[in-house]
């Protein structure tokens, strides 16, 4: 039964795919909505609290001594700051030490967990949450046209990511020509990242129902996804493809999206607006701007990125997809089931969002930031007697600060970082 509604469903999609491959309008876009992507103004300012959760299992094919693994951790970006960290009970991985590291680039942290031995044929679980304040940004005061920069306007530090990499083949004829196309008739950035956006997302889109359907993705670069569409990672490159052929910058990022399912990691992309900086732009649903509530983002790809990418550990066939996380021993391998039953899995929680006024609104995200570069630079650390009571303390009142966000309380909120942060100050190095 379940293999004739396959059969049929199969068919079906394909009779449907050849209708509309001969439709003229199979790869137009509708720019009519775009004044309609702007929300009112608010007075206020809006917080929420987010969170993230991660199950990551990993496979020791051999008896392995202790290693580390490297997983990317929320950096201190835009409109977000993390808050704590948490290790979940049923955690059956032995961590012996764990912290918080910048990466060698500034812009992105790693958490760096030490892990005991694993015998051969072990699996074991390091099962973690993450809470990330988000000072949220609707875009309501957006403006409406920002003209297309050139490359001798744009600040030095953006301009890397105007590069052609291994997955965003941005000189490619086809690449170029689609960039020329949808930049037709405009010199407005916004409009032509609304354009981007819904190509990206519409474009030859039963090949990716086709692929969807029977797990038959391929490489996820931005030449591939333009010729028979693809996943997030795969849109993601070629929406920075197309904007970087056009002489904008931009970038992959991942994040842990909005979604109601578990996932391995998610992609999405940025480009660069003068006078505003980044601009998230969610690619796979085809949209921009993009909310910073409705993701936590975990890594910012520089082009190094781009041109180290690994294969999907679930399609043997995909691809050209950035790393999330780094183990330094070839003995453990990641684990992940098709279904997200099991196996690796992540998930971002909105768990609340309060409206406050904009002074409690920057005080609360302030405070914030101060105390993660405290936390950070403690945790992990050999402390003991009185320092290590001190720290213990500090992270209580982030837990307790965190329940009280929870509950739309922003004063006390803002008071139980400040004792945490007080906490902190009184350990002596």
């Amino acid at each position: 039964m379940g293999y004739k509604f396959k059969k049929v469903f199969v068919i079906i999609v394909i009779n449907i795919f050849l209708i509309l491959a001969l439709s003229p309008t199979i790869n137009c876009i509708n720019v009519k909505n775009f004044e309609k992507i702007y929300s009112l103004n608010s007075e206020e300012t809006e917080l929420d609290l987010l969170r993230g959760e991660h199950y990551f299992y990993i496979d020791a094919i051999e008896d392995v001594g202790s290693f580390n693994i490297r997983y990317s951790f929320p950096p201190e970006y835009g409109y977000q700051v993390p808050i704590i960290m948490e290790i979940l009970n049923d955690t059956t991985a032995e961590i012996l030490n764990y912290n918080i590291e910048n990466d060698t680039n500034n812009l992105n942290k790693i958490v760096n967990f030490t892990i005991g031995p694993i015998e051969k044929n072990s699996r074991v679980l390091i099962h973690f949450n993450y809470w990330v304040l988000v000072k949220n940004y609707d875009y309501s005061d957006f403006p409406r046209y920002v003209k297309i920069p050139k490359v001798n306007e744009l600040p030095p530090e953006t301009t890397k990511w105007l590069s052609s990499t291994k997955v965003v083949q941005k000189n490619r004829i086809l690449i170029r020509l689609k960039a020329r196309e949808l930049k037709i008739l405009t010199n407005n950035l916004l409009k032509l990242a609304f354009r981007i956006a819904k190509f990206c997302r519409w474009h030859r889109y039963m090949f990716f129902l086709l692929q969807y359907t029977l797990g038959t993705y391929r490489s996820q670069d931005a030449f591939s996804t333009l010729l028979r569409n693809g996943e997030c990672p795969g849109r993601s490159h070629l929406g920075c493809a197309l904007f970087r052929a056009n002489k904008i910058p931009a970038r992959v990022v991942l994040a842990n999206a909005n979604y109601s399912f578990w996932y391995e990691m998610h992609y999405a992309t940025e480009y660069y607006c003068p006078g505003h900086g980044w601009i998230l732009t969610e690619v796979h649903g085809g949209n921009t701007p993009h909310e910073p509530k409705k993701q936590i983002i975990l890594r910012i790809c520089f082009p190094e990125d781009e041109n180290d990418t690994q294969t999907d550990f679930l399609y043997p066939k995909m691809k050209g997809i950035e790393k999330w996380f780094w183990i330094n021993n070839q003995k453990v391998k990641p684990y992940y089931a098709l279904d997200f039953k099991n196996g690796s899995k992540t998930k971002m929680f909105i768990e609340n969002e309060v409206f406050t006024n904009i002074i409690s609104g920057e005080e609360a995200y302030a405070v914030t930031k101060e105390v993660l570069h405290k936390y950070q630079f403690f945790l992990g650390m050999n402390l003991t007697n009185e320092n290590r009571q001190h720290f213990q303390n500090a992270t209580s009142f982030q837990f307790e600060a965190i329940n009280e966000i929870k509950i739309s309380n922003v004063p006390d909120y803002i008071s139980f970082i400040n004792q945490a942060i007080d906490e902190y100050n009184e350990i002596v190095i």
